[in-house]
């Protein structure tokens, strides 16, 4: 595991490091989707092993009935993190994305910010990766076939992680808008995978060793219920993500060994929202570090009830951080107050350390 460290001198810089949107799409350029989920998934895994050293809470959610606006923050001895994240799904009919996120890592013994990242993009790549690697613990051996239902804007991300670190070569997709089943064939047309267009949900399923769901509204709905479901697959269900917003028939839940990230959130915002508190479930930290079982026979069937968890996010940025280090593939913004003499902030509004060339006011 890398980490790097910054001295005091580089605390004491103004600057930060600062990855726009433009530069998250110019690294996946340069180094490809496949290869930076393949990365946040090392340091997701790498995380989760060393899960007992961060402090954990569920996010902090301010809902509304258009959406919500989420924090999620977490830190260790080293470095904390948080990550600013909304989802609104009525968003995408004025033009408007459905989640938008930014983050921040930080250094745990000065308090002082490091790095500043659009999350976006990163957190389609994390929530990939996320799933991909809870997969290789969950899903069925040699599993070539994925069934995909709600082909938004996480669809081909997650596509792309299943073929990285799974080996699927067949995808499945439906959505009940046939646009966006085109949309996302269309966008993966150069990635050498089989892509099959459904008619329906009982038939995208047919013959899927996983099954991953990923539907938008904000809505107790009932995507998958029991008897569309065999014994034996892994369903991968990341669409509920918040109160009153489900995608699993509750027969369904109660049939499979359910898989979670961290329990005490997962009960609020998951799947399992729909059971009871004392229902069993297990921490992915656990089959990670080898101290519960995942998978443990041909037919039985696993859920991963994932909603997304702050650890999560902290393993994205610290892998960017990691990665734009010692290149110039970031930029650098001014953030922090600097004085010389770190007692005199007040002195900082003496003209003379303005520049006035970055002051421009407004006619």
């Amino acid at each position: 595991m890398v980490l790097i460290m910054k001295t005091v001198d580089d605390l004491k810089s103004p600057n930060i490091s600062f990855i726009s949107v433009t530069q998250m799409l110019s690294l996946i350029q340069t180094y490809s989707a496949g290869m930076l989920i393949e990365g946040i998934a090392e340091h997701i895994k790498e995380d989760f092993i060393r899960w007992d050293d961060f402090d954990k809470s569920p996010r902090f959610a301010a809902h509304s009935q258009e959406g919500v606006i989420e924090l999620m923050p977490t830190g260790n001895s080293d470095k904390f993190s948080f990550k600013y994240v909304n989802g609104h799904p009525k968003n995408t009919k004025v033009g408007l994305q459905t989640v938008t996120a930014f983050g921040v890592l930080s250094d745990v013994a000065s308090g002082y910010p490091l790095m500043l990242s659009e999350m976006t993009i990163l957190t389609a790549l994390r929530t990939a990766a996320t799933s991909a690697l809870v997969a290789e613990y969950l899903a069925p051996k040699n599993s070539s076939i994925l069934a995909m239902i709600g082909c938004g804007a996480q669809s081909e991300f997650q596509i792309l992680a299943f073929k990285h670190i799974l080996g699927i070569t067949h995808v499945k997709l439906y959505d009940i808008d046939p646009s966006a089943m085109t949309k996302c064939a269309d966008n993966l047309k150069n990635y050498d995978i089989n892509i099959e267009l459904c008619s329906n949900a009982h038939e995208v399923v047919c013959g899927a060793h996983i099954i991953t769901t990923c539907t938008a509204d904000k809505k107790n709905a009932t995507i998958l219920t029991s008897d569309m479901v065999s014994d034996g697959v892994h369903i991968n269900a990341i669409g509920g993500d918040c109160p009153g917003k489900t995608e699993l028939e509750d027969k369904l839940l109660e049939r499979a060994t359910v898989f979670v990230e961290y329990e005490p959130q997962t009960r609020i915002e998951g799947d399992i929202q729909q059971l009871t508190s004392t229902s069993p479930v297990i921490e992915m930290h656990h089959v990670i570090r080898g101290t519960k079982a995942g998978r443990t026979n041909d037919n039985q069937l696993t859920i991963f009830d994932g909603v997304g968890f702050a650890i999560e996010d902290y393993s994205a940025l610290r892998y960017m951080y990691n990665l734009v280090k010692n290149t110039n593939q970031f930029q650098q913004i001014e953030l922090v107050a600097s004085p010389e003499n770190p007692r005199n902030l007040f002195g900082l509004l003496d003209s003379s350390n303005i520049n006035h060339a970055d002051c421009k006011g407004v006619a």
